[in-house]
């Protein structure tokens, strides 16, 4: 009677933990997953594939399953007082807009962008930020985004990873908020955080950084005051898609003069290159000390915040 009593528990564990793993999915959330782990979690319970390409090259071929949303139309980002691109003050519409999408908050999303170049993945790890904001931590980016899926072809050229066309109908969920204000750094604070010991790591390219050219949305040019420069374009293979791995992306930030540890404010001009920063440094470096500062240099010079400018050039 022993033995079959402890058989039946066995059993009854063995069948709880073989539940939990098909029932969460969501427990693979790292911050980056690749085109195997996307193809055999296609059609996987409480997993939404989020396609930010455009429409025309979405509706062309997607993954299975996966919905679309429009990066620079759909609330994502929304102009405040002449700055650009910035995180909605009042994040309902968007909120909104994700449970159209078919998020919840249990969901475990998974961002796909178009991944040509580290910009285009600046897309996603912009997106990546805003959920973290929003308080949504289950979350991940297709590293080499759907470049990476769709560079797998057959000898005639043709994909060989599954494909749909047209446009997902999502069954609408409740996404509800619980927002992160820590995360959302106006110019005093950024100071104040500078003043602290944060190193201000400018993402911009090096022109940008030395006050040789600058946004068009800024106001002056040239950097924060005590900034180092780690380009955006560092972060991913040869400028592509496709993030460095972590032992490399150390390499490079120790030849940058940017610690991996420690308190630091990454930025560029209007919050999208500086989320690749952040997102290497707390994210795939493991810096939870690292932050993002949304308005970046355009929301610094509308404030009229100090600037150093290492070649004035006109």
């Amino acid at each position: 009677m022993k033995h079959l009593q402890h058989s039946l528990r066995a059993l009854v564990a063995t069948l709880a933990m073989l539940i939990a793993l098909v029932a969460t999915p969501a427990l693979a959330a790292d911050p980056l997953v690749d085109v195997d782990w996307v193809k055999a979690n296609i059609g996987a319970e409480g997993v939404v594939f989020l396609d930010s390409r455009g429409s025309t090259d979405y509706l062309r071929g997607h993954i299975p399953g996966a919905v679309n949303t429009n990066y620079g139309k759909d609330g994502w980002r929304v102009g405040a007082d002449g700055v650009p691109g910035m995180f909605p003050a009042d994040p309902s519409a968007l909120a909104a807009h994700i449970g159209a999408l078919g998020i919840g908050n249990d969901t475990h999303v998974v961002l796909v962008p178009a991944g040509a170049d580290s910009s285009e993945m600046g897309t996603a790890t912009r997106m990546y930020w805003t959920f973290k904001v929003l308080g949504h931590d289950n979350v991940s980016i297709l590293n080499g985004g759907m470049g990476a899926y769709l560079a797998e072809v057959d000898a005639d050229k043709n994909p060989v990873n599954p494909l749909d066309k047209g446009a997902v109908e999502a069954t609408p969920a409740t996404f509800t908020v619980a927002l992160r204000e820590e995360m959302l750094l106006d110019e005093a604070e950024v100071q104040a955080a500078i003043d602290a010991g944060a190193l201000p790591v400018d993402n911009r390219t090096a022109d940008q950084f030395l006050g040789v050219n600058r946004h068009g949305a800024s106001k002056a040019s040239g950097t924060i005051p005590g900034a180092v420069n780690l380009p955006q374009s560092w972060m991913t293979e040869n400028g592509g898609g496709t993030f460095r791995d972590a032992a490399t992306l150390a390499k490079l930030y120790e030849a940058a003069g940017v610690p991996t540890t420690g308190d630091q404010v990454t930025f560029c001009n209007t919050g999208h290159w500086a989320s690749i920063g952040w997102f290497v440094s707390s994210e795939i470096l493991g810096n939870k000390q690292a932050q993002m500062y949304d308005g970046s240099m355009t929301a610094w010079t509308a404030a009229g915040m100090p600037v150093e400018q290492a070649i004035a050039a006109q």
